[in-house]
């Protein structure tokens, strides 16, 4: 994998006018990026997985003479939002990000709002494009951590509670999640559970438990992980993955996502873009001698490194490559360059 800046393919929106024009030979991805403007390794982990990830599609691409390219939006800084599905995008990625799941609750001095000041007013249209979404069967929108629990506020299935004492505060490091019994009976998700009790190793990093309400989830919203109560210990109270809709023929999650970081994979690849991210500014070289330390403690053993590949594969890039694939071939179709359903 090439871990270098991504030059043309990556366009980072913080105006409209940052917008590049539509090409019919460019199948674009939307990021909504909710870090604002926080240093992070999730988003540059989010691009490289669309666009260096999948090579059965890069070869697609090439041989239809067509290009990957991802726009990541600022949401919450800079209050851009991109458009709605039907036109120019039918893949949508939300990243992680500090402080409040809810951003009235970012005053910059409560608990949980990691010192940010935050204007709120992007949550509004924000929801507007995840009901789009929603209703749009040939789009996806796939989300990790804080963007997660965005959605679960927008769905109204979970709440969001700091994590006190009696949780140990801050999840974070290496831990553990269990399928639900509804995982076992989803077409995707029922494939790693083999009649068995599934847990599956996760990357944590998050203040926020989300809590569902004593109300039965919505028609067609699944649950697919709680939290364990440490590695072996039984299920807790905390949802940590949702199917809120598949894909139009019932396979494979559309709308979906996680509390925990399968974005962060490869840990050499990680201290890849760590280091372009010292070599061009970005980032002090006290946060990244800290993430250097996380990433070697984190991954610190062969088995970590493949348990973690492994939920990676099942939570994010399997549904990934599955919406990005079907986007290229529509497009291909569309300009006359495969047969239809190729």
């Amino acid at each position: 994998m090439d871990f270098r800046p991504l030059h043309s393919r990556y366009v980072k929106i913080e105006r409209a006018q940052d917008l590049p024009e539509v090409q019919p030979t460019v199948v674009d991805v939307a990021v909504l990026d909710m870090n604002h403007g926080w240093a992070n390794l999730g988003h540059d982990s989010l691009v490289h997985a669309v666009l260096e990830e999948d090579g059965v599609a890069a070869r697609f691409a090439h041989d239809h003479g067509l290009h990957l390219r991802v726009l990541s939006f600022d949401v919450r800084r800079a209050g851009v939002i991109p458009e709605p599905p039907g036109g120019r995008f039918g893949v949508y990625l939300g990243t992680g990000g500090p402080g409040h799941i809810d951003p009235h609750g970012n005053d910059g001095v409560s608990e949980g709002s990691q010192g940010m000041r935050e204007d709120s007013s992007w949550e509004e249209p924000l929801f507007r494009l995840f009901d789009a979404i929603f209703e749009a069967e040939d789009t996806a929108l796939l989300a990790v951590c804080h963007s997660f629990g965005v959605m679960c506020r927008w769905a109204g299935v979970a709440r969001a509670v700091l994590r006190g004492p009696a949780k140990g505060g801050k999840s974070t490091g290496v831990l553990e999640n269990v399928l639900t019994p509804e995982a076992a009976g989803d077409p995707w998700f029922g494939r790693f559970v083999n009649g068995r009790e599934r847990r599956l190793r996760i990357l944590d990093n998050r203040l926020f438990d989300l809590i569902p309400g004593p109300r039965p989830f919505p028609a067609g919203m699944i649950p697919i992980g709680f939290e364990t109560l440490g590695i072996g210990g039984p299920r807790g109270d905390a949802l940590t993955m949702m199917e809120f809709a598949r894909d139009r023929d019932g396979m494979m999650p559309r709308v979906f996502g996680v509390n925990h970081h399968p974005e962060i994979l490869h840990r050499a690849g990680q201290l890849e873009i760590l280091e372009a991210k010292v070599a061009s500014g970005e980032v002090s070289a006290q946060w990244a001698a800290e993430r250097r330390e996380i990433l070697t403690r984190s991954f610190a053993d062969e088995d970590s490194m493949s348990r973690l590949a492994e939920t990676a594969e099942i939570t994010l890039l399997g549904p990934l490559r599955f919406h990005v694939r079907r986007q290229l071939a529509a497009r291909a179709e569309q300009l006359g360059r495969a047969p239809a359903g190729g």
